[in-house]
């Protein structure tokens, strides 16, 4: 099958066309951007690629062409499908077809942790042997990749030469495509769905919380009641849940479900179910909310087949997610990181981790927060009222306060003289420079690439510092 996958380098697009290459389909596609590091990843793998949406690409004359859900009505392509009367189909709607049909999906929805729990469990069931494919939004340090096929796990089906039957997948809410407004995550027909957490989010399709539930339930409706939901015990979700639930159910952070103690400074904490001792992870992860994270991966896991231990011994190995507070580099004892947290909520988290590590340094540390609001949430300034407070563990703050429709200083103005916007790149550089000292630790927060802010930041601060 030859498919022409419109919006190919978004990272699930581009997940589905490393999966459909591999499966041995025929994989072209276009976008508006085409440049790395999605360009090269898919042309390594002879993805032939096109810029833009020209309508000429019809003469290509795929068997399907897959819809990416950045692609809209007046889309010079996608127009041109329509008036031929061409075959087309979503990106979650293709894969659940060719890809995740008859095998055991496991999958991973929420507002935040998405990617890293799904990366956790993935990296679990390989650890154990049993070999799963996976479509991430972000790219798992243990794998190097953000998707491939299930692989052939030796130790249970290597005389058989049969591929593993396991697929992980991030389940995410957003709609599907211009022409099914479903969330994406109802396609996938799971048979072990974790649920962990919501929040209200995407404003740009979501009217409120309440819409996002029902979104949820449907998720829910479609697990099999041989199947198992992991869910986060907290008040939106236990609204989902009463909902209707038809399938066995296990709360994490829950006093008769999974539960962990607080984490030690050398990164160690126990693990329990039901009050009973099931083990203890030691990592080098910060932050509560990767030990819930944890907490889901295992309890997915199990229902696969992994006994705790072994899901625990996998995630004294786990490396975390490329942009989940990855260390950029260090000029002169500063510190500068990359964090994909856009949503208050993440914001205040991934924070609260660094200040736990910097708290235990012999030194008294400052953290210099860099956020950037890209989110189409953020744009709309729906969640500027919760900015000052998701800030608090931060002891100076850079907005970069371009394209966007509300006024940050404005939003900030209760943290004082401890926030600082920006509507210039590069004045931004020059302020976060000139503010840093030696021992500091910079914390950049987008859901994008910030205009490559890490590299001139580090840049500027070797000229004032050398090295």
């Amino acid at each position: 099958m030859h498919i022409h996958i419109l919006g190919i380098c978004g990272t699930f697009m581009g997940g589905i066309a490393a999966i459909a290459k591999s499966a041995g389909h025929t994989v072209t596609g276009c976008d508006a951007n085409v440049y790395p590091p999605m360009s090269t990843q898919l042309e390594a793998q002879g993805i032939k690629l096109i810029e833009g949406f020209d309508a000429a690409q019809v003469k290509l004359a795929p068997d399907v062409y897959v819809i990416g859900n950045a692609v809209t009505r007046g889309n010079a392509l996608m127009e041109e499908i329509l008036n031929r009367g061409l075959p087309y189909i979503s990106g979650p709607q293709w894969l659940a077809e060719n890809v995740l049909r008859g095998r055991w999906v496991l999958a991973v929805a929420g507002t935040h942790g998405k990617t890293t729990t799904t990366s956790m469990l993935a990296w679990i069931l390989e650890h154990t042997g049993l070999a799963p494919g996976f479509l991430i939004g972000g790219v798992p340090e243990n794998f190097g990749i953000s998707a491939r096929l299930p692989g052939v796990p030796p130790a249970q089906v290597k005389a058989k030469d049969e591929r593993s039957p396991f697929f992980v997948i991030e389940a995410d809410e957003y709609d599907t495509a211009f022409f099914d407004k479903r969330s994406k995550f109802v396609h996938y027909a799971p048979r072990t769905a974790v649920l962990n957490n919501l929040e209200f989010d995407h404003a740009d399709i979501f009217p409120d919380l309440a819409a996002i539930e029902t979104q949820f339930h449907h998720l829910v409706r479609t697990v099999p009641g041989n199947g198992l939901i992991v869910a986060n015990a907290e008040a939106s979700l236990e609204r989902v849940i009463a909902r209707g639930c038809w399938t066995p159910l296990e709360r994490f952070s829950s006093n008769d479900g999974w539960q962990c103690d607080a984490q030690s400074a050398d990164g160690r904490f126990a693990v329990t179910l039901a009050g009973k001792a099931q083990g203890e992870v030691q990592w080098d992860l910060l932050g509560a909310h990767n030990q819930h994270n944890a907490l889901a991966a295992i309890a997915a896991a199990r229902h696969a087949g992994v006994p705790v231990a072994a899901s625990i011994a996998a995630l004294t190995e786990f490396k975390n997610v490329k942009r989940r507070m990855e260390v950029r580099g260090v000029v002169a004892g500063i510190t500068v990181y990359d964090d994909f947290a856009h949503h208050p909520t993440a914001i205040k988290t991934t924070l609260a981790g660094l200040r736990s590590k910097v708290a235990n340094l012999r030194k008294p540390a400052r953290i210099l927060a860099v956020l950037e609001p890209r989110s189409n949430t953020m744009k709309l300034g729906v969640m500027k009222d919760a900015l000052p407070a998701s800030l608090t563990d931060a002891d100076q703050v850079f907005c970069y306060a371009a394209n966007l429709g509300w006024n940050p200083a404005e939003a900030l103005t209760p943290l004082g003289a401890r926030a600082v916007t920006e509507q210039d790149m590069g004045k931004l550089v020059e302020s976060i420079a000139r503010f840093a000292q030696p021992g500091d630790h910079v914390l950049i927060m987008s859901n994008g690439g910030f205009g490559g802010v890490h590299d001139k930041l580090l840049g500027r601060l070797r000229e004032l510092h050398g090295g």
